[in-house]
């Protein structure tokens, strides 16, 4: 299934998205993060050590609902897997353009502890707000 345009364009703005996974335990973690789109896919980046990764490693399924910034009443979600993870310079220069788009800075200003992934979520199921 295709990303609709709505999901596409909110994720290509300054808007966040929250980012639900799976815990082996069967509960839900969900997340804030900033959120981006290559147009067949919706992009988040994390560090490897990061709970939400290593629930995506066990279970890839995933759902992002990005909300607008200006009004949260407009949203789109994404429900779908993670189908590809990027790693290295990549991944690297993926969160730097994120902190460009969200805070204005060209390099990601907190420490990396271990590193930086891009995860490629591919819809399964898109809805959007009727704004």
């Amino acid at each position: 299934m295709a990303l609709s345009q709505q999901a596409v364009e909110l994720a290509n703005g300054p808007n966040l998205c929250v980012v639900s996974t799976l815990l082996p335990s069967g509960l839900i973690q969900t997340q804030p993060l900033w959120v981006d789109s290559d147009g067949e896919h919706i992009l988040i980046n994390t560090e490897i050590h990061r709970k939400k990764f290593k629930n995506l490693e066990v279970d890839p399924r995933v759902t992002v609902t990005i909300l607008v910034k200006d009004d949260p009443f407009l949203w789109s979600e994404v429900r779908g897997r993670v189908v590809e993870i990027v790693r290295g310079q990549e991944a690297r220069d993926h969160i730097d353009a994120l902190a460009k788009k969200y805070i204005g800075v060209d390099e990601y200003p907190l420490p990396i502890e271990t590193e930086r992934a891009m995860l490629k979520v591919a819809a399964e199921q898109s809805f959007d707000s009727s704004g």
